[in-house]
């Protein structure tokens, strides 16, 4: 983490980590997602929600070991704790494809409608561009600055899929990381293309506060067996503080871009 990344994460909520996964886990990660796509079929996100207009997977740790990997590396990991503080958890890890040819993107957001506490932020998304984000086909669109304004887009827009005066639109190519405080406005644009659009997300929070997908429960006990002790610690799997915050919270909650 160079000063430069750690400034613009506090000042703007996020940066743009161009090249992070290189070109092997680029492939990788996308190879194994869209085998997991023919996979599960109908079935496919089925632990968390399904959306009109994208496809969904879910539970990715669950489903690979170059998922494991991809959820600490240290480049990514480093400011996700600047964010969070460096006894964070990973909250879920879920891949979305963004359908072509769709008219309708989603709403600004808060990812689970977090609003900082007297401790400070408390989530942070990491976006994994597995294609290209173009202007066209579905691009995150941002409000730079919003996590310090202490509210949440429903609560003071008449309309949170109208545009805003301030946004951006993340533009990027395949192979970039993003990390974002997500107590920033943000949400999905609707992808005009002729071509899906894939992306997935590794979901962070703080130890205090529960899990969007209960790890604990979500992973098959073979998986969870072969972890590494820093696997099982970012997963909170021996958290008694996890398990009383996490156990009775739905999987199929919030939204991701």
């Amino acid at each position: 983490m160079t000063s430069q990344q750690q400034r613009h994460l506090d000042d703007e909520g996020y940066v743009i980590l161009e090249s992070a996964m290189g070109g092997d886990l680029l492939r990788e990660l996308r190879s194994r997602i869209l085998e997991l796509f023919d996979e599960e079929g109908e079935q496919a996100g089925h632990e968390f929600r399904k959306e009109e207009h994208a496809h969904r997977l879910a539970n990715l740790v669950d489903k690979g070991e170059v998922f494991r990997r991809a959820i600490i590396l240290p480049a990514v990991l480093d400011l996700v704790k600047h964010v969070v503080g460096d006894d964070c958890k990973l909250s879920s890890l879920n891949a979305r494809s963004a359908d072509p040819a769709t008219d309708v993107g989603q709403p600004l957001h808060v990812d689970m409608g977090a609003i900082p506490d007297e401790k400070g932020y408390w989530v942070c998304n990491t976006v994994w561009l597995l294609d290209d984000f173009t202007r066209d086909n579905g691009p995150t669109r941002m409000i730079p600055g919003s996590h310090k304004w202490g509210t949440r887009p429903q609560d003071v827009m008449s309309d949170p899929y109208g545009s805003h005066p301030q946004e951006v639109l993340l533009m990027a190519p395949a192979g970039t990381v993003v990390v974002m405080n997500a107590h920033m406005w943000h949400g999905g644009t609707a992808n005009r293309t002729s071509s899906p659009r894939l992306a997935m997300h590794a979901f962070y929070c703080r130890h205090d506060k529960p899990q969007q997908q209960y790890q604990k429960q979500l992973l098959r006990p073979e998986v969870q067996a072969s972890l590494s002790p820093e696997l099982r610690s970012l997963l909170a799997l021996d958290d008694p503080l996890n398990d009383e915050v996490s156990s009775t919270v739905t999987v199929k909650s919030g939204f991701l871009k």
